[in-house]
């Protein structure tokens, strides 16, 4: 079974040459380790600069980079996800603009809450390094059963997102995105559960790619495929702590 991450779900096509690629090197972990490392910095420097701006008392340009930066992001994900032969390419402009995105939005958060988008950072940080390691270790492990646990999970949350977007075109407001409630609260941890459980996947797809040969292009793919993972792990992080953190003013 696949990778409910659409991003990491087509190794083994890959690496039978079905999207084209050529050439004698295949992708490697430590490569795609520093693959990933060089779109967090992107990621991050991106971000850096939008907060500073925010920071600065430009709070009018909030909005406008969050819908640049969303929108774009999500266009340039749906891109690379179709040509994962473009990821060298797109993978570091997706990363760029999800930094605008994410800096935006963590600057909104840390008005409201200071020091609070720091702490998801860390807890991000946190999160994936413990999931890492447990699949290190083989604790955690990408069995059929858990693929399809995964799977269920994962389409239970698109449908929660999309039927509450739908509902919200018809002035109905399900307060989910806006309560702080216990139930919001465990329904938000449940959904960054799911997340963080994904990263499993995602580790178990690129231990595939190696160890069917993909080339060494596709390390840019996969790296791309660990970014929306952990960039989706931290907003629901976000989103989690802001409620705990509005719980207790």
């Amino acid at each position: 079974m696949r990778s409910n991450n659409p991003v990491l779900s087509r190794f083994a096509e890959t690496a039978r040459g079905t999207f084209g690629m050529t050439g004698t090197a295949s992708m490697t972990v430590a490569g795609t380790a520093g693959k990933a490392a060089v779109l967090l910095a992107v990621l991050a420097f991106s971000a850096a600069l939008t907060w500073s701006q925010v920071a600065a008392g430009r709070t009018d340009l909030v909005f406008p980079a969050m819908l640049v930066g969303g929108i774009g992001g999500f266009i340039l994900a749906l891109i690379t996800a179709f040509r994962p032969q473009s990821a060298r390419w797109t993978a570091p402009i997706y990363a760029s603009l999800e930094g605008i995105f994410l800096g935006a939005i963590s600057a909104l958060y840390n008005l409201r809450f200071a020091g609070l988008p720091q702490q998801a950072v860390l807890l991000t940080i946190g999160v994936a390094a413990g999931v890492f390691l447990l699949y290190r270790f083989r604790v955690l492990r990408a069995t059929e059963g858990f693929k399809r646990m995964m799977v269920a999970s994962m389409m239970g949350i698109g449908l929660f997102y999309l039927g509450s977007l739908v509902l919200s075109l018809f002035g109905v407001n399900i307060g989910y995105f806006t309560s702080s409630g216990p139930l919001a609260i465990g329904v938000n941890l449940a959904i960054a559960g799911v997340a963080a459980l994904n990263l499993v996947l995602d580790f178990d797809r690129i231990e595939e790619g190696v160890r069917l040969g993909a080339p060494k292009a596709m390390e840019w793919f996969a790296a791309f495929g660990l970014m929306v993972t952990l960039i989706w792990l931290y907003l629901e992080l976000l989103r989690l702590l802001s409620r705990l953190q509005g719980r207790r003013d």
